[in-house]
């Protein structure tokens, strides 16, 4: 799912319980990562609930798996991966995830906790773009 095709599903939402189950959803439709790989190399610090994020590199893009321990996190995994996956490092690196999670609403209706776990979350992608 692409960024715009997510915003057009937001819209057609009409109040927040919709928009945070959708947001559930989204995370029930990644497939799970294998426990193997949900160790310390790939978890993502400050975040409140357990996320682990993995890069791939293809054809000179990145690509990300992610994983959460929490349902509401793992379906804002989602939502980044949507804006961040497939992306070239430079693309990556100018991808305002801030300003879209503004644009969704979903700034003023996460908690501070989580809006900090998604900061880490860009963060740690950024990094990857950065060294990968």
């Amino acid at each position: 799912m692409d960024i715009n095709e997510l915003t057009e599903n937001f819209e057609l939402l009409e109040d927040w319980e919709d928009k945070y189950r959708y947001i559930i959803e989204l995370g029930e439709q990644m497939p799970p990562l294998p426990e193997d790989l949900k160790t310390e190399e790939w978890k993502v610090r400050g975040c409140q609930s357990q996320v682990w994020l993995i890069p791939e590199k293809k054809d000179g893009k990145l690509f990300f798996k992610g994983d959460s321990d929490a349902a509401i996190v793992k379906g804002i995994i989602a939502i980044v991966l949507s804006i961040y996956s497939g992306k070239s490092a430079q693309e990556i690196k100018a991808a305002d995830v801030s300003g879209i999670f503004s644009g969704l609403g979903l700034h003023e209706h996460l908690s501070p906790s989580r809006r900090n776990g998604l900061g880490a979350m860009a963060e740690k992608i950024r990094h990857y773009a950065e060294v990968m």
